[in-house]
C-alpha cells in the first residue's frame, strides 16, 4: 500500500551517496533522479525510498517518532544493512537483534541528516 517514503536532507550529495550505497545492499537502484529529489526502488511494485530538498526552502529536520523501516528477507541481511549504515556514517540507535517474542529482528540507526531508520526481518513477511 505504501508507494514511497521521503526524508529531507540538508546535504543532497552526501545523502544521495549514503542511500545509493545503503539501499544497494537490499537491491535498490535509483528509479527517479531530479535536481532536488531522488527515489530508489528494488523493482516490481514495492515501495520506494526517496530524499528531497524541502520544497519550502527551509532546513530539513528529522521527525521525532518518524522512522523508515527497510524490509530484509533474513536476519543476516538485517545485519549487513545495519553494518553498511554505520560504515557510511550512520549512528547506532539499537544494534541488530530480536525484539520481543514474535520473531521480529531489527537494527536501528540514523542517517547523516538524523533521520531514523531500521532494517528488519519478520518471519512470514518476506522482504
Amino acid at each position: 500500500m505504501i508507494g514511497y517514503v521521503t526524508v529531507g536532507t540538508n546535504d543532497f550529495d552526501a545523502s544521495a551517496k549514503f542511500y545509493d550505497d545503503l539501499l544497494a545492499v537490499l537491491g535498490g537502484k535509483r528509479m527517479m533522479d531530479e535536481d532536488t529529489f531522488i527515489a530508489w526502488g528494488a523493482g516490481g511494485n514495492g515501495a520506494a525510498v526517496s530524499i528531497i530538498k524541502p520544497f519550502d526552502g527551509e532546513k530539513a529536520s528529522s521527525g521525532n517518532g518518524t522512522m523508515l523501516a527497510l524490509a530484509a528477507n533474513t536476519t543476516d541481511l538485517v545485519d549487513q544493512v545495519y553494518a553498511k549504515a554505520i560504515e557510511l556514517g550512520g549512528v547506532c540507535e539499537g544494534k541488530p537483534g530480536p525484539r520481543g517474542e514474535s520473531g521480529f529482528y531489527a537494527g536501528y540507526f540514523r542517517d547523516p541528516d538524523g533521520n531514523k531508520l531500521n532494517a528488519f526481518f519478520m518471519p512470514g513477511m518476506g522482504g
